[in-house]
């Protein structure tokens, strides 16, 4: 695996991470949340990338993915404004530093604390999905959780959509203009993520499946956002959540093991 991510793969190669990317760009759109993480965690956990990469790739491909996605939110009028302006500046900040953060620190230092975090990630989008719905109360705290959602989206490989949307779904806020918004948000959250990881470890290794996994987001995105108005969302978020604690328990048992 130590090749991944270097040169152009054949198609053969790139097919299962075109699945990767459609299927986590699909559940993505529909729930707001777990494209980074469900495709860090498969990443880090299952194919063994340092957490700085996968981390860079799964960004580098949602500057696609959540561009898709915010137009097709924008069209059917999911975006609530004031919300997405408390949200944008915080995140930004909070993605940078994380992005600066994860490139500093060697990579098998970092690994097990990266799966342990995508797994709690996996346990609380499985206690969400049990006990939802939410009961609505009134949204309070919006930039600090967009600092904090920033900051462990890049440090972690992903959690914009977990710990954001997730937490303004709590406060009570329309699901629908939750999803459309923080999708929106993420697009300049990645461009300024993925800006700062070039910075750092340059473009040589961004290559290879990040591919597969912009085309197969892409392709998903127009879908996820149909899906955010229709899909129920109690059994995706307890499927989305046992499927990465259990992968990311799996990236632990490899790097420890």
């Amino acid at each position: 695996m130590d090749g991944i991510g270097i040169g152009w793969p054949t198609l053969a190669e790139i097919w299962p991470y075109i699945g990767i990317g459609f299927a986590a760009q699909l559940v993505d759109g529909a729930l707001g949340m777990a494209f980074g993480v469900i495709c860090n965690s498969l990443l880090v956990g299952v194919l063994g990338l340092p957490p700085a990469l996968a981390s860079a790739k799964v960004h580098v491909v949602e500057c696609f993915t959540t561009a898709s996605s915010g137009l097709s939110h924008l069209y059917h009028r999911n975006i609530d404004k004031r919300l997405f302006f408390k949200l944008l500046l915080p995140g930004v900040i909070g993605g940078v530093t994380g992005a600066y953060l994860l490139t500093s620190i060697d990579a098998s230092v970092v690994k097990p604390f990266v799966l342990g975090y995508l797994t709690l990630i996996g346990i609380y989008l499985l206690v969400r999905g049990i006990f939802w719905p939410p009961k609505p109360r009134e949204a309070k705290s919006v930039a600090p959780l967009g600092l904090i959602g920033g900051f462990l989206d890049a440090a972690g490989g992903g959690g914009w959509g977990p710990v954001v949307t997730s937490n303004l779904l709590v406060q009570g806020v329309e699901p629908r203009k939750v999803i459309g918004t923080v999708n929106s948000v993420e697009f300049f959250l990645t461009i300024a993520v993925s800006a700062t990881f070039i910075a750092s470890i340059g473009v040589a290794d961004l290559a290879g499946p990040t591919l597969g996994l912009i085309l197969g987001g892409v392709a998903a995105a127009p879908i996820g956002a149909w899906a955010a108005k229709r899909l129920p969302v109690k059994p995706i978020l307890i499927f989305v959540g046992l499927v990465l604690a259990a992968t990311s328990v799996f990236g632990i048992w490899k790097t420890l093991g």
